[in-house]
């Protein structure tokens, strides 16, 4: 009895041991997170910079292409859209506190025009919720869309020419 007593004792242990061994393995250790800061290099500010003008361009040639497609289109100017917010916003996070400061109210001012521009996107399910057709609809929301980010990105590049962004 002794003997299967001891067995069963070792056996426990032997478990026990490689239950932890196999639990503690998995444990994962958290690690502090620090906050991912973006660059203020002049390389970087161009970078971002180029992005958004790039971004912007390509919002522009949606805008032209889906103007007939009554289909997916409006799903997709709001994605270009919200990828010219996105890069627009990570150039923001670029800029020298300096630049920030000395810019403020122009880039408050390029916060506004954006959601001016995405009210465009609003009037348009307004427009075809009130009975207009939704390739009419389209039609004026693509025209509204290209005019104003072509606006955007002329005072956009202004903007940052006078902050000196990328130099």
């Amino acid at each position: 009895m002794k003997f299967i007593a001891s067995k069963v004792a070792g056996l426990l242990g032997l478990g026990l041991g490689v239950s932890l061994g196999v639990l503690g393995g998995s444990v994962v250790y958290a690690q502090p997170r620090w906050p991912v800061v973006a660059p203020t290099t002049p390389m970087a500010q161009r970078n971002a910079l180029n992005l958004v003008v790039n971004q912007a361009n390509w919002l522009q040639n949606v805008t032209r292409l889906v103007a007939s497609d009554t289909g997916g289109g409006y799903g997709l100017l709001v994605q270009q859209f919200q990828a010219v917010r996105d890069q627009y916003n990570s150039l923001k996070s670029t800029l020298t506190p300096q630049q920030l400061a000395s810019g403020a109210s122009q880039l408050a001012e390029l916060d506004a025009g954006l959601d001016i521009i995405q009210g465009a996107l609003t009037d348009y399910r307004i427009a075809v919720a009130s009975g207009q057709s939704s390739a009419a609809a389209l039609a004026n929301l693509c025209q509204g869309l290209n005019e104003g980010i072509r606006v955007w990105t002329q005072q956009l590049k202004e903007d940052c020419r006078q902050l000196r962004v990328g130099w």
